[in-house]
């Protein structure tokens, strides 16, 4: 079964330097029928003026991943990281006992556009964590890139849940499958372009949950990038 969570249907925020759109609740935005997905609590679809930004806040207790679609995200959190994430880089920042940090268009004059992901873990009190994963163009061309995962397998982050989350950009007549085990569900969230998952269009800023299917098959109609969930 996939259930289509329509762009347009999403909770907006705007507000000057921040157009940000959540497919869950999040914030002011309240909807009790759309509070998540399995462990999946939070996509944000964000679009960041040159030189503004989120100042520095707090987190507890949940493993946060940002990908790059556009531009470039600087960060800096209380670990003493510091990064500059440039188009198709991705960070996972588990925030564990507590953490703070900020996040800030790196550019003075152009905007960035990122998605932003949290999942809830499984574990409380974790000591932080933070990495950066520089993807390459050829590792997500026509196939799947795996950006975090609970064992670390092929070089993905760490996090500390049952996900598996990765990312693909497509080209037109292209298509990468992601197959389900008995009891798993599924995600896909179109971050640029359009797609076909299972039968059905999805475009940019659109997301599916999937439950009892055993494949996931996505073909580009256009030029895309998508993310794909496995969770438990």
């Amino acid at each position: 079964m996939i259930r289509i969570r329509r762009a347009a249907e999403r909770g907006h925020t705007q507000i000057g330097w921040l157009d940000s759109r959540h497919s869950f609740s999040f914030g002011r935005y309240y909807d009790p029928a759309h509070m998540g997905f399995r462990s999946l609590r939070v996509i944000n679809d964000d679009r960041v003026r040159p030189g503004a930004g989120f100042g520095r806040h707090p987190h507890q207790d949940m493993e946060i991943i940002s990908w790059v679609l556009a531009g470039e995200l600087a960060h800096e959190d209380s670990t003493g990281s510091r990064a500059v994430l440039k188009a198709g880089h991705v960070q996972r920042m588990s925030a564990g006992t507590g953490i703070t940090h900020s996040e800030y268009n790196g550019s003075a004059t152009e905007p960035v556009h990122f998605l932003q992901i949290w999942i809830e873990p499984n574990k409380a009190g974790i000591a932080p964590r933070f990495e950066d994963l520089a993807i390459g163009q050829e590792e997500t061309a026509g196939k799947r890139r795996l950006i975090a995962s609970p064992d670390g397998r092929d070089a993905s982050p760490v996090i500390q849940q049952d996900a598996f989350i990765y990312v693909s950009a497509l080209e037109a007549g292209q298509a990468v499958e992601l197959p389900l085990d008995r009891g798993r569900y599924g995600w896909v969230q179109v971050g640029t372009g359009e797609v076909e998952l299972n039968g059905q269009r999805l475009h940019a800023g659109d997301g599916a949950a999937v439950s009892e299917e055993i494949r996931l098959t996505v073909h580009g109609i256009a030029k895309s990038d998508i993310l794909l969930f496995d969770l438990a």
